[in-house]
Formats: C-alpha cells, structure tokens, sequence
C-alpha cells in the first residue's frame, strides 16, 4: 500500500511516511484519547498551535472525526480564543511554551508536542502540560468513533468541516489536483491545512510535505517520490 501522507524535514533528515491506515490509526487514537480520555463532546473546542506537520495532521482529523470544534493557527496565535472564551483542549508546539512573544491560550486539558521523528516523547514536558505522544499512544488501534457526526456538524472555526471541504475541493481543482496525484508541498509557504491536508485528500490525492525544505534537492525528491505536482516550492 503506498503511503498517503509523507513528511520531511531537510533541517533534520526526518523521513516519515504514513499510509492511510497508519495516519487513520494515529487520527482514530486522537479521536479517542479527546472523546474517552477527556470526555469531550459535540461541541466542546479544541485549539490546535502546530506547524504543518503529519502530527498536525493526525491531531487535526482525530478532533474533526471526534466531533469538537477546531481553530488552528499554524505559526500565529492572534484571534484564536476571544478574551475569557473557554477551551476544552489546546495541542501546541512545544517550542512556543514560554516564549514570551506567543501567548498561548489555556485549555481544560493542555497536550504539548516535540514533533520528534516516529512521535518519540517530547522531552522537558512543561508543567500543567501532558505529551501528546505518549497520552496517545495506549489509544492506537481504537477503532473510529461508533457513529461518526457528518461533516455538516463539524465545526473549523467558525465554518463547518463540510463547508471546508468544500472550498477544498475548489482549491484542488483551481490547482490541477485529481485522484491518484502525488503533491509536494512547501511547509513554508502552505500554513493552513486546507493546502497542505484537506484539498488533496479531499479529491484522492496524497500528500509530500517538507519542512524547512533544501530546494537543491527538489528534483531528485520529485522523482523519488513519484510527484506529480509541486506546490509553494520555485
């Protein structure tokens, strides 16, 4: 089976790659840990301060699959909560804990993320935080949630997940991605995950991410992995 979500980080040498079943897995855990482990609901909002990232991904599909609503802010934290707006759960970077120039808004339960190769524990958890990797892990294999809620009912921001798809679909088609494509996309330049997660899954493309990516290596990375489009990256 080939893999549907591929990440690279040229400042690392990170190669991961996940096939459909791996990152429904690692989404299905992330469901599960938000609905069993925290006891979320239909409705309850969850804030997500992660770069584009495979871990990103599996956090973003397992919130949407468990029914909660999503803000996601990639690099910026402005506008995410309104003053005294309650958060059922926040997953962030864990970079941007203590940095005096986020503000990183509080939840009822706080998720940090290392983003270390193969989801390894995220080193120096900081206090009040639990490490995603290692509270999602007893969670793999959990199936899909029973009675999953349709995609009018899920809400990103202030849109539904359905209207989401939606302009999705018309960003893939705007940039001649079909089924069966292979996309390479520039972390850099593709914050949101509608570039860089839903518009290809969402017309039955997969997905080449690369992160702080060594454009010398472009080429040879096209032909490796069988790209078929290249977004974001000169």
């Amino acid at each position: 089976m080939g893999e549907l979500f591929t990440y690279y980080d040229d400042a690392t040498g990170e190669r991961t790659g996940l096939t459909a079943a791996e990152l429904g897995g690692w989404s299905a855990a992330t469901a599960a840990l938000l609905t069993e482990g925290c006891g979320l609901e239909k409705g309850s909002r969850v804030a997500v301060l992660l770069p584009p990232h495979w871990q990103a991904a599996a956090v973003l599909l397992g919130a949407w699959s468990a029914g909660v609503e999503v803000s996601y802010r990639g690099w910026a934290t402005a506008g995410l909560s309104p003053a005294g707006e309650a958060l059922d759960a926040t997953f962030v970077e864990r970079r941007r804990i203590g940095n005096w120039l986020d503000e990183v808004p509080a939840g009822r339960h706080q998720f940090v993320l290392g983003l270390a190769p193969a989801g390894a524990p995220t080193p120096d958890v900081p206090e009040d935080y639990r490490d995603y990797p290692a509270e999602v892990r007893p969670y793999l294999g959990a199936a899909p949630p029973a009675s999953p809620v349709g995609a009018e009912d899920l809400a990103v921001s202030d849109a539904t997940f359905g209207e989401y798809e939606a302009v999705a679909g018309g960003v893939a088609e705007m940039y001649g991605i079909g089924p069966g494509d292979r996309v390479l996309l520039d972390a850099a330049g593709s914050e949101q995950p509608l570039m860089w997660l839903v518009a290809p899954l969402s017309v039955g493309a997969s997905v080449v991410l690369c992160a702080n990516l060594d454009r010398t290596r472009l080429d040879e990375r096209v032909a490796a992995e069988g790209v078929t489009r290249v977004l974001g990256a000169p």
